[in-house]
């Protein structure tokens, strides 16, 4: 049985609707990212489960528990903001006891449990300093730690790393997800940021539109998106529409125009009445010259109509008769733009989607 629970959740702002028939699962002990673009639902999404906003529609139920009407201050969940939200006239112990002050606990266990939130957060020793003393990581690790000390239920949080530049978030989210694996405690964490999620979650719930279009594990959702809108989203940036399809010992044959590709049978392939294939950049192989004799399966002759150098490997945009392609390829020498070149789409790397 799920720990949490959204049932048919609906929520709307006046005459907007964010969330539709929203339903989401969240097992005791798992850190599940919602993802998706900005204006998709994720935060409403976290809002509604704070408690900072009541859904039209819907149950929400926690522990077997209904918590839909429930009250934030009923509620024992720790929230992270995007912003940190620390008081810059309080110490960092002062800003971690801040929740337990609140709750009238007394002195000696304030003490006790801030200094080992503190050192499960690795800021041991800064008691004393203040948030300008601070870096960008030390107060994210100061905002977790206040939310931590008070043994929520639940810990929520909101565009955590987005206010920090690019090395402190590799970092950050290194320390997010040692700190939940350490403590075991359910996480629901709010992100646009795909390769943030797929590092830290057990789930990963891509969100589209108020619903959601995808939820499984990181690695699958990486291999085998589900919808075209996942597979946009997450990097897939050549689609092939097909007209016809036969399947046979797991291969899937597709034909577009007068050429045929095959997809090997995996979870992405599994949509019996998709006909678009979607397939990464560097998963395309392109070799030069068009190909000699019968065409093969899976192979497509094209123009480079533009070379662009990316450091390790280089970019074409290959124009062909089913439309431009974008690939990537490390080669020493690279092909030139009006270069004929021959596209190849592995069977394992091309992804049915809906």
């Amino acid at each position: 049985m799920a720990l949490l629970t959204l049932d048919s959740v609906s929520v709307a702002y006046g005459s907007q609707t964010i969330l539709k028939d929203l339903k989401l699962d969240v097992e005791k002990g798992q850190l599940l990212s919602l993802l998706g673009p900005s204006g998709c639902g994720k935060t409403t999404t976290l809002r509604l489960i704070a408690g900072f906003m009541e859904a039209q529609q819907g149950t929400f139920r926690f522990a077997g528990e209904d918590y839909t009407r429930r009250p934030v201050n009923k509620r024992n969940f720790g929230i992270v903001f995007q912003s940190y939200a620390l008081f810059p006239h309080l110490s960092v112990f002062d800003n971690v006891a801040f929740g337990l002050r609140m709750r009238k606990l007394k002195d000696s266990d304030i003490k006790t449990r801030v200094g080992r939130i503190l050192e499960v957060v690795s800021l041991g020793g800064f008691e004393k300093r203040f948030p300008k003393e601070l870096s960008g990581g030390q107060r994210q690790r100061v905002a977790i730690a206040r939310a931590l000390v008070i043994e929520p239920d639940l810990l929520l949080f909101d565009e955590p790393l987005s206010n920090l530049d690019a090395n402190l978030r590799s970092g950050m989210r290194v320390e997010i997800r040692r700190i939940q694996q350490e403590l075991g405690i359910t996480t629901l964490y709010v992100s646009h940021d795909q390769e943030e999620c797929f590092s830290i979650s057990d789930r990963v719930a891509v969100m589209n539109k108020g619903l959601i279009e995808q939820i499984d594990r990181p690695e699958t959702i990486f291999k085998y998106p589900a919808t075209e809108f996942v597979a946009r989203f997450i990097g897939f940036h050549n689609f092939v529409n097909f007209a016809e399809r036969a399947e046979s010992d797991g291969v899937i044959t597709l034909r577009a125009g007068d050429r045929l590709f095959a997809a090997v049978g995996n979870p992405g392939t599994n949509h019996p009445s998709a006909l678009k294939g979607a397939i990464r950049p560097d998963d395309l192989v392109v070799t030069a010259g068009s190909e000699a004799g019968p065409a093969r399966v899976g192979s497509l002759p094209g123009i480079v109509k533009v070379s662009t150098y990316l450091g390790r490997s280089y970019q074409y945009v290959v124009e062909t008769a089913l439309g431009p392609f974008t690939a990537n390829q490390e080669m020493e020498k690279p092909f030139y733009s009006g270069q004929s070149v021959t596209l190849q789409f592995p069977p394992d790397k091309l992804v049915l989607v809906d």
